[in-house]
């Protein structure tokens, strides 16, 4: 049976991973002084969260299993704890945990807090989100980044082929181009080089040759510089500075990969990031550019896509609702998910619940109510601009809001 050679060169230790490099450290310290706790892995497909755990199950040789939450029921899991009996300490992971039912996490829960079982979940979903959060309380979490596209060529360039590939030779070229080319996935990089080589009947493979087997848009992504995503980063920062010129030329580089999934992606992006709330209705006018971009394809998508880089130059910006969403992250992030007020919750069990109050039946449909958690009461996420006209009409009526906010309170004191 044929492996693929991106199997066949899975890394077994530590020592062979590329990036991430603080979070193996952790690992590594762990797993050598035997403290290893619950985990969850996340980020996208290709970073080497499967790698990792499989790295760590080697240093469980007899009382590791595998689950994945998407297909395994409750018997197989009860089947894995059962067995987990035997041991002090059972290594159990968790394959797209962020699908895991109620039923099953009750089940697995009392294991993992007891430390009978150490978990570490895999996912390409934000757990933040995705994951209840009975089990990210007892786990600690690490998000996995993509290696940089100078790493991935380094590791490529440092793989021993002649073993693998009889009398084979690689030109530098070809290692940039791939690694360029691969999205910043080593999985990806590996495939590409173990497809010109497989496809080519040559034994020394120059640029030209490696050229002829690759797909066309991994060929344009090469096209377009050092780095798709410099030039990627080259556009959107010129779109904030309202350089029209410089956002077009860019883009024009960026129309040249063909991949017009990712610009699209970041388009949306940036409407919402530096026009936001300056201007509301661009969000609409970009949605429907670049829908009109991906339903006719390229090179007809141009057009499109010109038109509203334009218009998102010359658009009024503002990052007011970027910065305030920021901090509000910073908060949930940094453990501030607190108690949510009694009163707004639909059935509360608390003992000291009060009684929600329907703002709209109120004097300017607002009432003197607490909405923040209490040890949240006074903090301030959105701070105003005012350098738009349409900002300092949403500025005058928050200001609005706010003072008759304050003197509801005052009123109740």
């Amino acid at each position: 049976m044929y492996q693929p050679l991106a199997d066949k060169l899975r890394p077994t230790s530590f020592n062979d991973v590329i990036g991430n490099e603080r979070l193996i450290g952790v690992l590594e310290n762990l797993i050598k002084k035997d403290r290893l706790t619950s985990l969850i892995l996340y980020g996208s497909t290709g970073v080497g969260k499967t790698t990792l755990a499989k790295i760590i199950a080697s240093y469980y040789p007899l009382n590791h299993f595998n689950f994945n939450a998407s297909t395994d029921n409750k018997k197989a899991l009860r089947e894995i704890i059962d067995a987990a009996k035997m041991y002090d300490k059972t290594l159990l992971i968790i394959d797209e945990i962020h699908r895991m039912n109620r039923d099953i996490q009750d089940y697995l829960l009392p294991y993992v807090e007891k430390g009978t079982i150490v978990m570490v979940g895999l996912t390409t979903e934000n757990p933040y989100i995705a994951v209840n959060p009975a089990i990210r309380s007892r786990v600690s979490i690490y998000k996995l980044t993509k290696p940089s596209t100078e790493q991935i060529k380094n590791y490529l360039k440092s793989l021993d082929l002649s073993s693998l590939f009889d009398g084979i030779i690689i030109d530098d070229e070809v290692y940039h181009l791939i690694a360029v080319a691969s999205n910043n996935e080593v999985r990806s990089g590996i495939n590409m080089l173990e497809l010109i080589i497989n496809a080519s009947d040559q034994k020394h493979i120059n640029l030209d040759q490696a050229k002829k087997y690759l797909p066309q848009a991994q060929i344009s992504a090469f096209k377009t510089g050092d780095d798709y995503y410099d030039v990627l980063s080259a556009f959107h920062k010129s779109v904030r500075g309202s350089d029209v010129n410089a956002a077009l030329y860019y883009l024009a580089r960026l129309l040249a990969a063909g991949d017009l999934k990712s610009l699209v992606r970041r388009i949306k992006a940036i409407v919402y990031e530096d026009i936001g709330l300056a201007s509301p209705m661009m969000g609409v006018k970009v949605h429907a550019a670049c829908a009109i971009a991906e339903e006719i394809g390229l090179p007809e998508a141009y057009n499109a896509l010109s038109a509203i880089t334009i218009d998102m130059c010359i658009s009024p910006k503002s990052n007011a609702a970027y910065l305030a969403i920021t901090k509000a992250a910073k908060d949930v992030e940094e453990g501030k998910t607190y108690q949510v007020p009694s009163h707004l919750i639909n059935n509360p069990t608390y003992d000291n619940a009060k009684d929600y109050k329907y703002a709209h039946d109120y004097p300017n449909h607002i009432v003197n109510q607490d909405y923040l958690p209490k040890e949240l009461q006074g903090k301030v996420y959105y701070q105003p601009q005012t350098h738009t006209k349409i900002e300092s009409a949403y500025t005058e009526e928050y200001k609005k809001n706010e003072k008759i906010i304050k003197q509801k309170k005052d009123e109740t004191k």
